[in-house]
């Protein structure tokens, strides 16, 4: 069964910024489940950042939280941690939460924290991609059962 890295707030996990979770629909879930082993991670927590935290986005090549707080280092050593992970499984795909300054694909917040998006990705996505892993968002759960099926 193919093995995908999957950001853990998706899956539940309570380790969003703010305590909370964004899991998924069941339905995605159960076919989710019957298609991958699913590797949970959460990058910011992995690199040593407490929940709740105060929010963060990244600004050019850092990192920083709304109060004005350098978190790279931990965002790099989650984003290190994710990958170890996905080439610990042998993941060929991860599944993560969009917009997020670890796990963003495409689209992340430029840094001023007023919701503004700009082009870009989180430091754990940007890492996977740059090992070769095909990095979705939530959005596109589909699309990975998809691609993966064929």
């Amino acid at each position: 069964m193919e093995k995908v890295l999957i950001s853990a707030c998706l899956l539940g996990f309570e380790c969003k910024y703010c305590g909370g979770s964004n899991r998924l629909p069941e339905q995605q879930l159960a076919a989710l489940g019957e298609c991958f082993r699913l590797i949970p991670v959460c990058p910011e927590t992995a690199g040593g950042l407490p929940t709740p935290r105060d929010p963060s986005e990244r600004l050019g090549n850092k990192v920083v939280s709304n109060q004005g707080r350098d978190v790279t280092a931990q965002y790099q050593k989650g984003a290190e941690t994710a990958l170890w992970l996905a080439r610990r499984y042998d993941c060929k795909a991860a599944l993560l939460k969009e917009k997020s300054p670890s796990c963003g694909s495409g689209q992340i917040y430029d840094g001023s924290f007023t919701g503004t998006l700009v082009p870009g990705d989180g430091v754990a996505a940007q890492l996977l991609k740059e090992e070769g892993l095909i990095v979705f968002g939530e959005s596109d759960t589909e699309l990975l059962i998809t691609v993966f099926q064929e």
